[in-house]
């Protein structure tokens, strides 16, 4: 269970590791794929309709993330946060729709883990941006 966790949480982060990354070391989504397969016992069918998945979303986000980066007011950046959230959503509904009932259920407790591990990060950044402030 740990490993198809694991395995389902790399591939729900890879839109955004592909984002992070330098121009020319990109990796493709489906490095991760056989493995995310096998541990959620995903059909062929399945794992090849969730690479298209995470592609058109990383597509996506690439998209909606060119079109704001000159826009930095915080009205801007609020807009795209929001469009990159509504773009994330719909990728998450279309991959779990694509699972079976059980797989549903690892898929929800790796979404509820992944937003803990979102929150507890942001509490420590505020955390770390505080003290530095009052370094300074």
């Amino acid at each position: 269970m740990r490993k198809t966790l694991t395995a389902a949480l790399i591939a729900l982060t890879l839109p955004a590791m592909a984002m992070a990354m330098p121009q020319g070391e990109h990796r493709r989504a489906d490095d991760f794929g056989p493995r995310f397969a096998k541990q959620l016992n995903l059909t062929r069918e399945q794992s090849r309709d969730i690479h298209k998945a995470m592609a058109e979303s990383m597509r996506t986000r690439h998209d909606i993330t060119q079109r704001y980066l000159d826009k930095l007011p915080a009205a801007e950046k609020q807009a795209m946060q929001d469009e990159l959230k509504a773009a994330r959503d719909k990728q998450q509904s279309s991959i779990r729709s694509l699972l079976n009932s059980e797989q549903q259920k690892a898929f929800d407790e790796l979404q509820k883990k992944m937003q803990a591990r979102q929150a507890e990060r942001a509490e420590f950044q505020a955390w770390k941006a505080e003290k530095d402030k009052k370094a300074q």
